[in-house]
């Protein structure tokens, strides 16, 4: 009995080995020059390239900054944009070191694929969009209605739950790209789209006429939105985790972009082991002390990025809710710097 349990972890071994990171995934970056991340195709807000070509988003800073620990330069990463349907399968081939595309984290996605997820940074739920002459104030009125929905994404299964739990039918018109979706909607397709509630208000912008159009208050679903990297390399995933947490860190403790150097001058403890001026806790993650530092230098802190690519400030204007600081009553908690 012994040799057969063994066999078969030694199978189980054997069959996700393909989808392991091998150790050493920093060491590649640093010899290749540049951070390979695995982008949206064009969700704006979030990673998308301008008319000039340069990449913007939250997503996309939060790649910069790893660039930033890595590097001291913000500028080395490749972006590969991924659709929904082959961003895994991407990242599974180390065709990019990280997926950074609002990816659901989910038990199977975190069990199944050979991937570890880093913390939410940013957390949503699916919402509806429609047409304002339609007269619909709520999602629960959509008895019937047609729905445009993109193919292999956590969105057309809780579309399906939430219409089933509601004794509701629809029918699902499905499409392979988020590019897609959208236009067929904008045709008048269908009669609702949904997809996450930060992606209702980012696609709206592209619509023929935005303000024609009115996203419903329902939140179906919990949608974590987090990095990925591949099994099998902890330290390579301890750099993405804290990343996220750096620029956290930074936030509570009101370091910013713009103070950041006057900052190296502070007494407070954790100010001074955020910046590498106390302790070598960048030591441990294979970096230099001053690796946060550097990713505030050069691309700032969370609610900076926040708010100049998804915030109240930018085109899409989505207040922080769940995505402030828990200080504030919202979800964002970096773990300590200690």
């Amino acid at each position: 009995m012994k040799l057969k349990i063994a066999s078969l972890a030694a199978f189980a071994a054997l069959a996700v080995a393909p989808l392991a990171a091998s150790a050493g995934t920093l060491d590649t970056i640093k010899q290749r020059g540049s951070l390979a991340c695995g982008s949206n195709t064009g969700l704006a807000g979030f990673g998308m390239p301008d008319e000039k070509g340069v990449w913007t988003g939250l997503d996309v800073e939060f790649c910069r900054a790893v660039a930033a620990a890595i590097f001291n330069d913000a500028t080395k990463v490749k972006f590969v944009p991924l659709s929904a349907k082959d961003r895994f399968t991407a990242l599974q081939s180390g065709e990019v070191d990280v997926l950074a595309r609002n990816g659901t984290v989910t038990l199977s996605r975190d069990t199944t694929l050979g991937l570890n997820w880093g913390p939410p940074n940013y957390f949503d739920g699916q919402g509806f969009m429609v047409r304002k002459k339609l007269n619909i104030a709520s999602a629960k009125e959509l008895n019937g209605a047609s729905v445009c929905v993109q193919q292999g994404t956590t969105t057309e299964l809780n579309l399906a739950d939430y219409f089933r739990a509601n004794n509701m039918k629809y029918e699902g018109v499905v499409f392979a790209t988020s590019e897609e979706t959208l236009k067929a909607y904008d045709s008048g397709r269908c009669d609702a789209f949904t997809t996450d509630a930060s992606g209702l208000y980012s696609e709206r912008i592209k619509l023929v006429n935005p303000d024609e159009h009115v996203v419903l208050p329902e939140i179906i679903s919990k949608e974590p939105l987090a990095p990925a990297v591949r099994h099998g390399d902890d330290q390579w995933f301890d750099i993405v985790k804290w990343t996220h947490y750096a620029m956290l860190t930074a936030e509570e403790l009101g370091v910013t972009q713009k103070n950041v150097d006057e900052m190296m001058k502070s007494t407070n403890p954790e100010v001074k082991r955020l910046l590498g001026t106390e302790g070598k806790f960048g030591e441990g993650l294979g970096l230099t002390n001053d690796w946060a530092y550097r990713i505030i230098k050069l691309v700032g802190n969370y609610g900076e990025s926040f708010e100049r690519n998804v915030g109240e400030s930018s085109k899409l204007k989505i207040k922080r809710g769940l995505n402030a600081q828990w200080t504030k009553g919202g979800l964002q908690y970096a773990l300590p710097i200690r």
